[in-house]
């Protein structure tokens, strides 16, 4: 291989360090786009030291619940036109 290859080459402690950084996982960055990060988090932990999510119900509860008040649809832009449902 040629020197413009990078591939063999071993990587230092530093980069390593550098890539694990940039490489955010992307389910835990669609959940901190949520605002539901610290329900996520409790619910890992009891699932960490319970090992059964039945025990965990609490916790699984206010994550959903965290979801779903995200999901809901946020109210237009009031610059936009409402649309009328069809048929009115």
């Amino acid at each position: 291989m040629g020197p413009g290859h990078s591939w063999n080459r071993h990587r230092s402690k530093k980069e390593e360090e550098e890539e694990e950084e940039e490489g955010e996982d992307p389910v835990d960055a669609m959940i901190a786009r949520t605002g539901c990060t610290a329900q996520h988090w409790a619910l890992q932990e009891c699932m960490a030291e319970q090992r059964d999510w039945r025990r965990c119900q609490p916790h699984v509860q206010a994550f959903r619940d965290c979801m779903a008040r995200q999901q809901r649809p946020r109210p237009q832009d009031p610059e936009q036109p409402q649309r009328s449902p069809p048929g009115h």
